[in-house]
């Protein structure tokens, strides 16, 4: 069923809108977007041109989605976009910027949660199950694994990737990749896995056992030599889980990676 929108919002005809979709006072729906089932849309919240939202989600009151770069080279007639999977809630104040090439989207995954005042820059792209606490911000081409929990006040730099499940405590400023199923802290910290997330999300003990083997063969030398020591640990055999060789894959993809890695915290 088409619900119409609040009288005083403003929704663009081309703009395709799904069944069921609310859209509230004063909201802004600009020309080629796309609104999925039962998408909620929030008083003054505006989705801007090349945004994509799947089903069921929600944008809360002032969130902008899809705003330009910010980018002092971007050139503003670029045809990009934001892709948002189904079920994601974006809440108050959250900022989510298009793509900085053409025919590129700043992608945010299904099922994600992104908290009041929390940003995601251009061409960043965000797995399943995320969530970004408030005033998070995530600079450019940051890539952000499932599950991921990124805390309140912390500060990604550009390019960086977080793996799956990691744990990041608040205000935490990273410049450097950090690997899956791990905590993260303070200025490039590690401490450890990310145990209590881990055991939330239904790991074995023969999992979270194999991941230990990983991360203590990578860091255990203190030397920094965590690809060498990662691809050593992959050709002796070590991991003994798809877990385990995804951890120590992510230290071993060059292609993927532009940074350097998070030490221990010890160092």
């Amino acid at each position: 069923m088409k619900i119409p929108p609040h009288p005083s919002a403003i929704v663009a005809p081309e703009a395709e809108v799904g069944e069921d979709v609310s859209i509230g006072p004063f909201a802004i729906i600009e020309p080629e977007t796309r609104l999925g089932d039962r998408c909620q849309i929030a008083a003054h919240a505006i989705i801007k041109r090349g945004t994509r939202l799947g089903a069921n989600v929600s944008v809360d009151h002032h969130a902008v989605v899809g705003g330009a770069p910010q980018d002092l080279g971007f050139d503003i007639a670029t045809e990009s976009g934001v892709e948002i999977g189904a079920g994601t809630s974006i809440r108050e104040f959250a900022t989510i910027h298009r793509a900085s090439k053409s025919g590129h989207f700043t992608i945010v995954g299904a099922n994600c949660y992104l908290m009041a005042c929390s940003h995601v820059a251009h061409d960043c792209v965000l797995g399943e199950g995320v969530v970004v606490a408030n005033t998070a911000l995530l600079a450019g081409h940051v890539h952000v694994g499932d599950k991921a929990f990124v805390s309140g006040g912390v500060v990604v730099h550009q390019f960086v990737r977080l793996g799956e499940s990691v744990m990041t405590s608040g205000n935490a400023r990273l410049g450097m990749d950090v690997p899956p199923y791990v905590v993260a802290l303070e200025r490039n910290n590690v401490s450890g896995l990310n145990l209590v997330g881990l055991r939330r999300r239904g790991f074995s003990r023969e999992v979270i056992a194999d991941l230990k083997n990983c991360y203590r063969a990578v860091y255990q030398d203190g030397k920094f030599n965590f690809p060498a020591n990662a691809a050593a640990a992959l050709a002796a055999g070590l991991p003994q889980t798809s877990e385990g060789r995804n951890f120590l894959a992510f230290f071993t993809d060059g292609e993927s990676s532009r940074r350097q890695f998070a030490r221990p915290r010890s160092e």
